[in-house]
């Protein structure tokens, strides 16, 4: 819901619904798809979690090696004679269940899947990294759900639900993730020229020449979010692309609006 929020909240200024509507999808995207990626890895390599003998409860005194008995033969094996099945176990079946598939963490994936996405949202928004040197709250702002997932991921370990590298293993997948979703709805990643423009499922985006979303961030600063531009690019630009129009602010800029010089 925070990113969700977040969202609505850049539509003070950016007032389109476009937009809006394709931050959702790609977040939807990222956390549908990571979930499903991390399911089947729980199910298919899975792993004790830290907590599993509190779970499990063991009482060796049920290991058999009896012919016909389940698990004959594996109950004491192994390195040291330290292997047994889960015959032996006499906690709550369910718990025993949700034991054995630690890795990878699914609320690291989601943590990661969610904010990495609004993370990258905004600093197309806001500009971050682009063609002007930005105020400190932007570089707070853009990593702040960067902060959230990573306590997030990490209280996992502090409460012996996860391993360290179930958390990692789902910080990457949630980030791959989060990347491949934005990229899916915007028309770039790091691209700062472009990575706040929404993509259109019926029409192809065109890399040169003016957009109608060419203005679809919240800063205002440096000519950005006054609308498509005027063809005249930021300084450096320009005859560098061929001489075509693009989305960067033009070079000249407009007065900007009151309390516009603030962000």
């Amino acid at each position: 819901m925070i990113p969700i929020a977040v969202m609505l909240l850049m539509q003070i200024r950016i007032r389109s619904f476009w937009d809006l509507n394709n931050g959702v999808i790609g977040l939807l995207y990222s956390l549908i798809t990571a979930a499903v990626f991390q399911v089947f890895i729980k199910w298919l390599i899975g792993g004790l979690r830290p907590h599993f003998l509190d779970v499990c409860k063991p009482d060796f005194s049920l290991a058999s090696n009896a012919p016909g008995v389940v698990g004959a033969g594996l109950n004491g094996a192994g390195y040291n004679s330290l292997y047994y099945t889960r015959e032996i176990c006499t906690g709550d079946p369910k718990e025993i269940n949700d034991s054995l598939e630690s890795m990878p963490s699914g609320h690291s994936t989601a943590a990661f899947a969610g904010f990495v996405f609004l993370s990258l949202y905004l600093n197309g928004k806001l500009k971050l990294f682009s063609n002007y040197h930005p105020a400190m709250w932007k570089l707070a702002a853009v990593y702040a759900p960067i902060l959230g997932a990573t306590l997030i991921a990490g209280s996992l370990t502090i409460d012996e639900f996860h391993h360290w590298y179930d958390v990692l293993a789902g910080a990457v997948i949630g980030t791959v993730m989060a990347f491949s979703a934005y990229r899916m709805t915007y028309a770039s990643v790091w691209d700062w020229r472009w990575n706040h423009i929404p993509l259109n499922r019926t029409a192809s985006f065109s890399f040169a020449g003016d957009h109608e979303l060419a203005g679809a961030t919240f800063t205002r600063r440096v000519g950005w979010g006054v609308g498509p531009s005027s063809g005249k690019t930021a300084e450096g630009w320009g005859h560098g692309n061929g001489g075509h129009h693009t989305g960067v602010p033009a070079a000249v800029h407009p007065k900007p609006a009151r309390g516009d010089n603030i962000v």
